[in-house]
This record gives C-alpha cells, structure tokens and sequence, in this order.
C-alpha cells in the first residue's frame, strides 16, 4: 500500500519571554494508504502542534512533512489537494452560511463544480442526518450539528488525506455513533488515510487499529491497539464482600500493593486485585479470613485502553528526561 502520510523528525519550540517552549522533539510517524490512526496524549501533549504542521498552518523547526508525497510549505498547493482538515473548534466552516451553501462553497474553494459533487453532498446531509438543517446557517446550529458540518465539509470533496482534531466533542452519544460509522466507511470503502485525535477512548477502541501516544512532545508508543491490550493484561479480580470491613482490616489492605479497595457505604465493598504477585492474593485473603468476611463473588476484570493510555503516559512522566528546556503545549 501507498505510504500518504510521512512525518520525519519533527521538531518545535516556541517562544516564551527568555525560555523556549518545546512542543515537539523528533517525532517521526507514517501512515499508509487506508489506515486509520489514534493519535493520543494528555492536554498539552504536542498533538495540535503536530495536526497545523501536517496541514501546513505552523512550520516546523526541524524535519519533514510529506503528504501524498508533497511537502506543506514547498509545494503547499499540491499538498493541500491531497488534504481535508476538521480542527478543533470547527474551524473549517463559515457562520453565515446554511448548510448547504457551506457544502458549496467549500467545494468551489476546493476547485469543484459543486454541481458535480451534487450527490455526495446529498449522501453526506443524510448520512449525517443534518436534512432538516439544510436551510439553517451554521452560527445557529448546535455545537454538535455544527462539529457534523465540519466532518461534512472536510468530506465534500474526494481526498485521500483526512485529519481529524476531536471530530466528536460536544457530541451527544448518538451523534457521537453517527461519526464513529462514517469514520469506518470512509476507511473500509473509501481507502482513506485519517488520523484521528481524541480523549474519546470508547471511539479510539471502535475504529482505531493502531495508536501513537504522545506525551511531552515526543512519541512513548507506536503499535496496534490489540497488542497493547496484550502487553499490559495482567490477571485482575474484584472481589464483592458481603460484610464491612473493621477500619484495621482497611489498613491493612490499602498497604497491599496493587490492591484498591472500594468501601461503598450502601453498596458494598470491593477489592480490586492485580494479580502481578500471587502473594498478594493470599495476604487479601488472610485478612478477610481473619474476621471471616464472606465473600459474595470473584469477578475477573477485564483491562480497558483508558487504563493502558493512563499507565503509558505515567510511565513515561515518571521517568522523563531531566534538563528539558520549558514545558511540552
């Protein structure tokens, strides 16, 4: 497959006062054709840095973009051709225009005939069930029916290239659903490239197949989610207790590493136990015995990528570099 999406060692500080800013340092990624990919990282991890330097708005200090095989700022025409953008906020869609003559109008800009592009702007209105806004200007739709005219816009003319900025903010859980399957079509019947930034891990699990998690300013992690669900499963168990426990057991139990205990006034208590040590589950177990607490049931749990993105990013906070110039934006 084509490789349409090339960041080769990208580097970028900004300015601030006497000291200089580091969003980026180094950051080297590629996607191919029909690949869709998680970009991930907390607030200010460098990924809207990295999303206005592949769409050609900030450049960068040090590297290389290439997208289709052109470069943003040497050859930004070409580039821009092979290239749609949904930023945050969405910012790719004019305010005093309907729906419909934003689909137009971004179309012409384009350089499309908008009557030639008649039907898919028909099938993205309805796919994105925005008929009965057709008429209605943008500033006066809802956040939500505003961030589904901006995925509508960046998908109004045929690219091979999408990057998407939080494509689901704001979104209620069905809108959110409608976004999630127009991501996977565009992939599965369109052979898009798109990369996808977002905090929405339930979204990331549904369409991403492969993650790149980037914490201050540089890549911790690049590989298939399935094999990062893998590499951190470890043999974890909730244990529903059908007593309290004395506040001497408590103690005890919250000195048992990788032991968390959940005392739910009302609703129960329950200890969760990540099985890295057995030993661990015995001392548990001494302790409930020792008051014969009753145990009502043993639930395995299940790993989710919420917890696995938590734990990369924590590993690499606590041993991040020393010496490093600002703070990653």
């Amino acid at each position: 497959m084509e490789e349409l999406l090339k960041i080769e060692k990208i580097s970028k500080t900004y300015p601030k006062k006497k000291e200089k800013i580091r969003a980026l340092e180094n950051v080297s990624f590629q996607m191919r054709e029909g690949e869709l990919v998680g970009l991930l990282g907390p607030n200010g991890a460098g990924k809207t840095t990295m999303v206005k330097i592949i769409c050609g708005l900030v450049a960068p200090d040090e590297g290389e973009v290439r997208v289709a095989g052109y470069n943003p700022w040497k050859e930004r025409s070409r580039a821009l051709s092979k290239l749609s953008a949904v930023l945050e906020g969405n910012r790719n869609i004019y305010w005093p225009l309907t729906v419909r003559e934003n689909l137009d109008f971004f179309a012409a800009l384009k350089g499309e005939n908008p009557g030639r592009v008649r039907g898919r702007i028909d099938d993205l209105i309805s796919m994105l069930n925005l008929e009965d806004k057709v008429n209605v200007t943008a500033r006066s739709l809802s956040r939500g029916m505003q961030q589904k005219l901006a995925l509508a816009v960046a998908l109004v003319v045929d690219v091979p290239v999408l990057i998407l900025d939080e494509p689901t903010l704001g979104l209620d859980v069905e809108s959110a659903l409608e976004i999630r399957e127009m991501l996977k079509n565009v992939v599965q019947e369109e052979k898009k490239t798109v990369l996808l930034t977002t905090h929405d891990m339930r979204l990331v699990r549904a369409v991403c197949p492969r993650v790149i998690i980037i914490n201050q300013g540089q890549i911790v992690t690049d590989d298939r989610v399935d094999n990062l669900l893998r590499l951190f499963e470890v043999k974890s168990y909730r244990l529903n207790l059908g007593s309290q426990l004395t506040s001497e057991q408590e103690l005890q139990l919250q000195e048992i590493e990788n032991t968390v205990l959940h005392n739910e006034r009302g609703n129960g208590v329950f200890i969760d136990i990540n099985l890295e040590r057995m030993e661990n589950l015995y001392r548990v177990l001494d302790i409930l015995r020792s008051s014969n607490a009753l145990i009502e049931s043993i639930e395995r749990k299940d790993i989710d990528l919420e917890e696995v993105f938590l734990e990369i990013v924590g590993r690499r906070a606590a041993n991040g570099k020393s010496g490093t110039a600002g703070r990653p934006v």
